[in-house]
């Protein structure tokens, strides 16, 4: 109940936030050249929310928390980092000559404060949506998200003031286009991406402490990738070249390492129904069904072909949910049943109960799948 209480107080502050940015926008670039920079804006940011319904598919996350990652990071990290940014960069200026603080702002102030901008809502999340952050992928959806909106208000920014300076659409709009829009839209959400894998390992944790010691370590290669992205090209020499050697392979790494994740998940689907199987609540063929994904679609298109497409996604949802809630009780308790020494009972309760519910939606799922075929 307190969690939710402070999750309405945050949506509030986007709100408000929300509304701040979009002034300082119109007041800044003007409503015309407004239109055209959202409008640019918008392409980036749906090649990385394409990628985020790629990698939330197996398990999706709740609308209202993917709405609250993408505020906070177009309002509510925004407003965090000028306010502390712009301190930082006063005192940048006082203590260095101009050029060094330009670098200083651009390689280390700009990727310290902007990532821990971004993070916080990560962090935020996680703390008070706990229970549907089930391990790194869903700490990964969540702070892509969070880069998402960043980068999208960001992405104004730049194309506003590129297209202030020139006053008309020309080639070095273009350009800036090309380069934040089209070579480069998941840099924000690889970087913020890496502070999100550790938050959403440490959520399998019993304690807050981890999580908040994975906050901390988790901004370290945040950090180091933003600042490496913004130092990069100055000190490679050509974009181009630092963008083909070092960008292109960091990314197919990270894609990599999302396959890898995402079967990750499937494994642990398939481990859990398994243990259902055991109690007479699947059978094996089912496990097959809601546990594969060639099994998923094919029992949606033949779902689909007899009218109960419907059913059948919540029967898939119910029991990929009822999965990820059968691990977190192995988490804290052993398969005796026998608390362990750091599980917390209050927890344990609230995962017991929702398993039985689970259990009960995945039973009425089923009937109505079975009375709608026959």
């Amino acid at each position: 109940m307190g969690g939710t209480v402070v999750l309405v107080l945050l949506f509030v502050f986007l709100a408000a936030a929300s509304i701040g940015v979009g002034v300082l926008l119109v007041s800044r670039l003007g409503a015309g050249a407004l239109v055209i920079c959202w409008l640019l804006a918008l392409v980036p940011l749906s090649i990385v929310l394409l990628a985020v319904r790629w990698l939330d598919r197996w398990e999706p996350e709740p609308p209202v928390t993917k709405v609250f990652a993408f505020l906070w990071g177009a309002a509510g990290s925004i407003v965090v980092t000028m306010a502390i940014g712009e301190p930082v960069r006063r005192y940048l200026r006082a203590a260095t000559d101009p050029g060094t603080s330009e670098v200083l702002g651009t390689v280390l102030q700009a990727p310290v404060v902007e990532e821990f901008a971004k993070g916080l809502g990560v962090l935020l999340l996680v703390l008070l949506r706990r229970r549907h952050v089930d391990g790194p992928v869903d700490g990964i959806v969540y702070a892509m998200l969070v880069a998402a909106g960043f980068a999208f208000t960001e992405n104004i920014l730049y194309f506003g003031s590129t297209l202030g300076r020139a006053g008309v659409i020309d080639a070095s709009l273009a350009a800036v286009f090309i380069g934040r829009g089209l070579l480069s839209p998941f840099a924000h959400a690889m970087f913020t991406g890496s502070l999100g894998f550790a938050l959403g390992w440490a959520s399998r944790r019993q304690h807050t402490v981890p999580l908040l010691l994975a906050f901390v370590l988790g901004l370290v290669p945040a950090v180091a990738l933003h600042a490496l992205w913004n130092g990069g090209a100055t000190l490679a020499g050509s974009f181009i070249g630092f963008y083909v050697l070092v960008e292109v392979p960091l990314f197919v790494l990270a894609v990599a390492g999302l396959v890898l994740l995402g079967r990750g998940e499937v494994r642990l689907t398939r481990a859990r129904l398994a243990d259902y199987v055991r109690a007479g609540w699947f059978t094996p063929a089912e496990v097959q069904v809601l546990a594969t994904p060639a099994g998923r679609r094919k029992a949606l298109a033949w779902a689909s072909s007899r009218g109960a497409r419907a059913p059948m996604k919540r029967f898939i949802r119910d029991a990929t949910a009822l999965a990820f809630t059968r691990q977190r009780i192995i988490a804290g308790f052993d398969r005796t049943g026998r608390q362990g020494k750091s599980a917390r009972p209050g927890n344990a309760v609230l995962q017991q109960e929702e398993e039985l519910r689970l259990l009960h939606a995945v039973t009425a799922a089923r009937g109505e799948v079975l009375a709608r075929t026959r």
